[in-house]
């Protein structure tokens, strides 16, 4: 079955950089509709960042100005790039991909194709 790996993920002080990376493993879905999903400890799973077949844009109101979403020219590849982190950007994030027609880019199940996660850590 196709897999989606996560990679990136480590601890950084507050206002430090992370770039996350996405791979699927039949280079299969990373040209469809594409996102990152958070969860941090206590809290309920949310859609960080979501990129269209056009490459168009959607982001969480919390990370617009600091987080940017593309893919690799190939689009082999998903990217999060995270700037200024806080404290509150704590979590494990996961690539999804594959939503479904008529789903919503923010609701985990409506898409196929899910990652493990890679653990994102901001503190001082």
């Amino acid at each position: 079955r196709m897999k989606l790996v996560e990679s990136g993920g480590a601890s950084v002080q507050p206002g430090g950089s992370l770039t996350l990376s996405c791979v699927d493993s039949e280079d299969r879905v990373i040209g469809y509709y594409m996102a990152w999903f958070r969860q941090a400890p206590g809290k309920e799973r949310e859609g960080v960042a979501v990129i269209d077949p056009d490459d168009r844009t959607t982001y969480l109101d919390a990370v617009k100005g600091r987080f940017n979403i593309s893919r690799g020219n190939a689009k082999k590849t998903l990217y999060l790039q995270m700037n200024d982190l806080k404290l509150e950007d704590t979590g494990m994030y996961y690539c999804v991909g594959y939503l479904n027609f008529g789903g919503s880019w923010s609701t985990w199940s409506d898409y196929n194709y899910w990652g493990q996660g890679t653990q994102v850590t901001v503190s001082s």
